[in-house]
């Protein structure tokens, strides 16, 4: 692949620290991932499937909110509700459930919806993104 033709989204080092617990740095961004204390974790941050809801519900709620925005629609209070869920046929699935304030008509409601389903991290999830795993070279 030509490096041309690609575009660096989000970029992130993860450092593995006790237990599963993880530190993140994105950007100017500190933060901490773990595993609760019921699956041998110390509960020190978000578990990895809960970041996975939280980008979605972001990229979600702010990608409502530019539209709403260039429309003069006032979404207060706008939330993003999500649950990952394990099928029994081992796939997953997610419910997502919008919710914002009175002034929203109908019609609204509905152009919402489909632009909920276009926001890019949907997007990226729905095409089952490609992982390319490497190790780096071993350091002497």
């Amino acid at each position: 692949m030509n490096p041309q033709d690609t575009t660096l989204l989000a970029a992130a080092v993860v450092e593995s620290q006790d237990g599963y617990t993880q530190a993140i740095r994105t950007g100017k961004h500190h933060f901490q991932a773990d595993e609760p204390s019921s699956l041998g974790g110390a509960d020190q941050g978000p578990a990895p499937y809960q970041l996975l809801m939280g980008s979605l519900g972001a990229c979600t709620a702010i990608t409502l909110k530019m539209y709403a925005a260039r429309k003069g629609w006032d979404l207060s209070p706008l939330t993003v509700k999500l649950k990952l869920f394990r099928e029994q046929d081992n796939t997953e699935r997610v419910e997502r459930v919008l919710s914002c304030g009175p002034a929203v008509s109908e019609e609204q409601r509905a152009r919402l919806l489909d632009i909920a389903a276009k926001t890019p991290v949907t997007l990226t999830l729905s095409r089952a993104l490609r992982i390319e795993t490497t190790f780096a070279p071993a350091s002497t």
